[in-house]
C-alpha cells in the first residue's frame, strides 16, 4: 500500500460555507493559486449547480490555476453532474466528486428513499460521471452513522461502477479516533474492489476531533485527507490541513507517510485565507497562531535560546514564518517593492501592482518603517476581489466627551461622488448609519474588531466586521488603515459591496435551484 498521503483541500466548497463567508471569482482563484503553490494534490473549488456564481468561480479555477486537480460537487443526479463537468472540464486535471447519503436518518428525514433507491442513485451518478472522466469520486454523506453492511454494499458497487476514490466522511463530527479507526480498517478490508480505489476521510470538528480521526484514519488504510485551511467550514468546521500536514511531517517516525505539501507555504497560505474570508485565527490556533511560537515564561525563553529544540518540535520557517527584518520606506522605489513581494511568494499583475504600490507610498508617508507585515496586509486588501460599487472618497469625524459624534462620508459611485452626515452612538456607529444613507441598506453590524498588525504607536490598524441585513446572511468587511476610523468605514463598505454582490448574484440565478443538500 502507497505511503503517500493525497491533500484535498476544501476551503472553497466546505470552507466558503461557514457562516458570513462569501468569496468573489477572483477571490477563489487567488486562494487556490495559493494553494497549489502550497502543494495540495485536489482543490474542489466549489459546487457549480448552487448558483451562477459558483458555477463561474469553479470554471475561473479550472481554467487559471495549473498543476492540480480541479474538483466540483455534485449531488447524484444528472443535472448536478452535467453542470460541475461544464465547470471543471477545461482543468488540467478534472475531478467530479459525487455523493448521496447513506445513513438511515437522513434517508428517513432529508431523501426520504429506501436503501435500494439511494444505492442505485449512487451507482448511476458514477457512471454518469464516469462518462465524463475517468476521475470520479463518491462520498456516503454521514458514513461514520451508517449501517456498516449498507455502506459496505454501496461502497463496493460504486467502486464497481468506476469510482476511483471513495470518501467516507464524519459529517457531523460523531466518531471518536477509536472507533473511526476501527471503522475505516473494516471499509479497507471488506469492500470489494478497495486496492482499485483511494480511501478518502472527510472529517467535521463538532467535538474537536477532526484532525485526530484524520490521522487514525491513515493509520488505518485512508490515502486522502480532506480538510480546509485553517479548519474552516461547517458549524465548528472541518479538519485543520496545516495541522494533517505538519503531523505526518513531524511525526514520521509515528506514522510513515509523507505528503507532496511545501510546508513553507503554510503560514502565508492562512493568511490569505484568513484575510479573504474574513475569519480571524485564534492566536493559540496550532501551527499557524500568533502564540503557536511565541515563549513568554522565562525557562522556554531561556531554552529556546540556549537550543531551538528543548521547547519547539517544528522550525517556525518550516511553515513559512520569516524572520526576516527588511525594512522599507517611502524612497523605496517600485522595482525593489516588485522584488520583495516576489521574495515574499506574491504575484501580481500590473494593475494590482500598481495600485499595491501607490497604497504602498501613502502608507510610507505616515510611518517611518514599513515591515513584511504591513506589505501583507496591503497585497492582502488590493487583492480581494468583489466588484466595488462604492469606494471611500473621505471621511469627516467630530467627537469627544462633551459632542455628540457625527460623521460626514463621501463615497464615490461609477465616479460619481456621494454625500451624507448622521450622528451616532460613538464615532464607528456615526459612520456606518452615514454609509447606510447614502446606499439606501439598512445593516446590522454583529461584530466589530480590530488588530494591529505591526507595533509602535503608527501601527496599521486591522479592521474586521461582519453585518447582516436579514438575520440569516452574513457578510464580513475588512479595512486596514493607521486610522482605526478610517479602516472601520474601509471595512463596512467593503462588506456593503460585498452583501450587494451577493444580491445581484440571487437575482440571476436560476429558479429551482435547490442548495441547502451541499454538505459532505
Amino acid at each position: 500500500m502507497s505511503q503517500r498521503v493525497y491533500i484535498f483541500d476544501t476551503t472553497l466548497r466546505d470552507g466558503e460555507q461557514s457562516p458570513g463567508v462569501s468569496l468573489s471569482i477572483n477571490e477563489k482563484v487567488q486562494i487556490a493559486r495559493q494553494l497549489a503553490r502550497l502543494g495540495v494534490d485536489i482543490i474542489e473549488a466549489g459546487f457549480p449547480i448552487s448558483s451562477p456564481g459558483d458555477f463561474e468561480g469553479v470554471r475561473a479555477v479550472a481554467r487559471e490555476v495549473k498543476g492540480v486537480t480541479v474538483a466540483g460537487l455534485a449531488r447524484a443526479n444528472l443535472r448536478d453532474i452535467d453542470r460541475t463537468w461544464e465547470a471543471v472540464r477545461q482543468a488540467e486535471q478534472p475531478r467530479i466528486h459525487t455523493f448521496i447519503a447513506t445513513s438511515d436518518i437522513h434517508l428517513k428525514y432529508k431523501l426520504r428513499l429506501s436503501r435500494e433507491q439511494v444505492l442505485e442513485a449512487a451507482v448511476a451518478a458514477v457512471k454518469h460521471a464516469r462518462s465524463y472522466t475517468e476521475d470520479v469520486e463518491f462520498s456516503a454523506e454521514d458514513a461514520s452513522r451508517s449501517d456498516p453492511e449498507f455502506l459496505v454494499q454501496v461502497l463496493t458497487a460504486t467502486i464497481k461502477a468506476g469510482a476511483r476514490v471513495i470518501n467516507i466522511p464524519d459529517t457531523v463530527g460523531y466518531a471518536v479516533p477509536g472507533e473511526w479507526g476501527g471503522f475505516i480498517k473494516t471499509i479497507c478490508e471488506r469492500v470489494a474492489g478497495i486496492d482499485r480505489a483511494i480511501v478518502s476521510v472527510h472529517c467535521h470538528n463538532d467535538l474537536g476531533l477532526a484532525v485526530a480521526n484524520s490521522l487514525v484514519a491513515v493509520s488505518n488504510g485512508a490515502r486522502q485527507v480532506e480538510g480546509a485551511i485553517n479548519g474552516i467550514g461547517e458549524r465548528a468546521g472541518n479538519a485543520a490541513l496545516e495541522e494533517v500536514i505538519m503531523a505526518l511531517h513531524t511525526r514520521k517516525d509515528q506514522f510513515g507517510y509523507y505528503t507532496g505539501a511545501r510546508t513553507e507555504e503554510i503560514y502565508r497560505t492562512s493568511r490569505l485565507v484568513s484575510t479573504l474570508t474574513g475569519m480571524k485565527v485564534q492566536p493559540n490556533k496550532a501551527i499557524v497562531g500568533n502564540n503557536a511560537f511565541a515563549h513568554e515564561a522565562g525557562i522556554h525563553q531561556d531554552g529556546v535560546l540556549k537550543e531551538r529544540t528543548t521547547y519547539e518540535i517544528m522550525n517556525p520557517a518550516m511553515v513559512g514564518l520569516s524572520k526576516s527584518n527588511l525594512v522599507m520606506g517611502k524612497h523605496s522605489g517600485r522595482h525593489a517593492f516588485r522584488q520583495r513581494l516576489e521574495d515574499m511568494g506574491f504575484s501580481l499583475s500590473d494593475e494590482e501592482l500598481s495600485r499595491a504600490f501607490e497604497h504602498f507610498k501613502k502608507l510610507a508617508d505616515k510611518k517611518s518603517n514599513i515591515t513584511d507585515e504591513d506589505i501583507e496586509a496591503i497585497v492582502e486588501e488590493e487583492m480581494h476581489l468583489v466588484p466595488d460599487s462604492y469606494t471611500l472618497d473621505y471621511l469627516h469625524i467630530s467627537s469627544g466627551t462633551t459632542v455628540v459624534p457625527t460623521a460626514t462620508i463621501g463615497l464615490r459611485k461609477e465616479g460619481k461622488l456621494l454625500e451624507e452626515a448622521a450622528c451616532g452612538n460613538g464615532p464607528v456607529d456615526a459612520i456606518c448609519k452615514a454609509v447606510d444613507k447614502i446606499t439606501k441598506i439598512q445593516c446590522t453590524m454583529i461584530s466589530w474588531g480590530i488588530s494591529a498588525i505591526t507595533a509602535g504607536k503608527d501601527a496599521l490598524g486591522d479592521v474586521t466586521l461582519k453585518i447582516t441585513r436579514d438575520g440569516q446572511k452574513v457578510y464580513a468587511g475588512r479595512g486596514i488603515s493607521t486610522d482605526i476610523l478610517e479602516a472601520s468605514a474601509k471595512a463596512y463598505v467593503n462588506a456593503v459591496n460585498k452583501m450587494i454582490w451577493d444580491a445581484n448574484q440571487e437575482q440571476s440565478r436560476p429558479a429551482g435551484n435547490n442548495t441547502g443538500n451541499n454538505k459532505i
